[in-house]
């Protein structure tokens, strides 16, 4: 797995701004019940000493060592259980000096006995939901609502299509970056490519991995907007060097870009660069063979057509289904 890694970065940040806020908060919290409650002060500065004393005790030696940290922990129990009684005989609850953290699991740490925290997990998940490039698309189109009713009206098309979501349905559920897969979906408008497209996007960013999806325009925007418009780099990133990195890219509407020296030679640049570098990719496209050969170089549809598992989409336009 390799979550964005800016969205880390800015996750592990906030993990730890929340854990930190959490043990002020129960810090004032002690000094309030210390006011109310004096002889708290004493067992906090017992119990505040506990380090110092496990390192008196074992250099005490092995025999003296081990009868000495079994007092110190039975100690400690004690002026817990006292701790406790007093802060409830004094009308507060219990827990009342302890961090109160967000997840008791990892205290906001973001980990478990060194391996990440579900919570932590959940957090970057959202945020490469984001990331991507369709979070709302991703919060309503999945395989779980991909419908192969509204293909049944033509026996060959349902065919197709049960055989292009089964196909589409296992690369993204074992989407793996050691052994990199990419898919080219063919079809004319509203036969659902966004939407298994979608589906794959949240599979996959699910699984724990850098998803990024732009349209064909969008991504031609982005580039001339590096290379032409007053941007700025910093930490040596490029502004789109994501399109390379991110762990499967997912390019929508191929072809609605306008057709020039520069748009061609991005689209091959990204489609070779990912290639060559065994970067996952997932185009769309509403041409047939003969117009992507028609409108692009050799060396780009000899690659769409050589390296790309091509996945038919058939049908009648659902949106026009859904009209009717």
């Amino acid at each position: 797995m390799s979550f964005n890694r800016q969205n880390f970065i800015k996750i592990r940040s906030e993990f730890e701004e929340k854990a930190k806020r959490a043990e002020d908060l129960a810090f004032e919290r002690s000094r309030d019940a210390e006011r109310a409650i004096p002889e708290l002060a004493k067992i906090n500065q017992k119990l505040a000493s506990t380090g110092l004393r496990i390192i008196a005790a074992i250099k005490e030696g092995p025999e003296k060592s081990k009868i000495r940290l079994d007092e110190i922990k039975k100690e400690n129990a004690d002026l817990l259980a006292e701790k406790r009684r007093l802060l409830v005989a004094n009308g507060f609850p219990e827990n009342y000096t302890q961090p109160q953290y967000e997840c008791s699991d990892c205290s906001d740490t973001g980990y478990v006995d060194g391996k990440m925290c579900h919570c932590m997990r959940e957090a970057l998940i959202l945020a490469g939901y984001d990331s991507s490039g369709i979070g709302k698309l991703l919060r309503t189109q999945n395989f779980d609502n991909f419908s192969l009713d509204y293909y049944k009206n033509n026996r060959q098309n349902y065919e197709v299509m049960s055989r292009a979501l089964e196909i589409v349905k296992s690369y993204a559920m074992n989407f793996d970056t050691k052994n990199p897969k990419n898919l080219l979906f063919i079809g004319g408008t509203g036969l659902g490519k966004t939407h298994l497209s979608s589906a794959v996007a949240k599979t996959v960013i699910d699984k724990g991995y850098d998803v990024m999806y732009k349209t064909a325009i969008g991504i031609m925007s982005d580039f001339e907007y590096s290379r032409f418009g007053n941007t700025t780099v910093t930490d040596d990133i490029s502004p789109t060097s994501r399109y390379f990195d991110c762990d499967l890219l997912i390019i929508d509407d191929l072809g609605t870009e306008i057709s020039n020296q520069f748009s061609i030679s991005t689209i091959y640049n990204i489609i070779d660069t990912r290639i060559n570098t065994g970067k996952s990719m997932l185009i769309s496209t509403n041409l047939s063979g003969d117009e992507l050969r028609k409108r692009y170089w050799d060396r780009i549809t000899s690659r769409l057509f050589g390296e790309f598992d091509v996945i038919p989409f058939a049908g009648i336009d659902i949106r026009a289904q859904k009209k009717k």
